[in-house]
């Protein structure tokens, strides 16, 4: 994933469960991999059930609350990265922005509608991901 090859990723995920299992780490990179491909609808499921099975894993946590973000559900994926703040200690800087933005954003569409808010989502390391602004 480190290299943008999601799809390669995917398929390495997906061996490796057929060989250990659907663990924690498995599942959550497989969603993360399909968040990554911009496959939404796939992913969800797949980091809702990561988080279920490791609840203290910061980045499956913000992963979730950025894919939040992406489907205009702003509430939710604001409490969703404060959560993952909370689990991370406030140590990882991508996580500080994805939350900051959310919250900005959450507060911008209660103003003016959801049209408001312009950001995109950007690849952060090998398995996190970010909010930016639109260009």
């Amino acid at each position: 994933m480190a290299a943008g090859e999601h799809e390669l990723a995917l398929r390495a995920f997906t061996r490796a469960a057929l060989d250990q299992g659907m663990t924690a780490e498995i599942t959550g990179g497989l969603g993360t991999a399909n968040l990554g491909l911009g496959r939404l609808g796939q992913a969800e499921p797949l980091l809702r059930r990561a988080v279920e099975m490791e609840p203290d894993w910061p980045e499956a946590w913000n992963n979730l609350g950025v894919l939040l973000m992406e489907r205009g559900a702003t509430g939710e994926a604001a409490l969703t990265l404060r959560k993952a703040y909370a689990l991370d200690s406030g140590r990882t800087d991508s996580i500080r922005e994805n939350l900051r933005l959310a919250l900005a954003k959450r507060d911008a569409s209660d103003k003016t509608g959801p049209e408001a808010a312009g950001y995109i989502l950007m690849r952060q390391g090998s398995s996190q991901y970010r909010i930016s602004r639109a260009p």
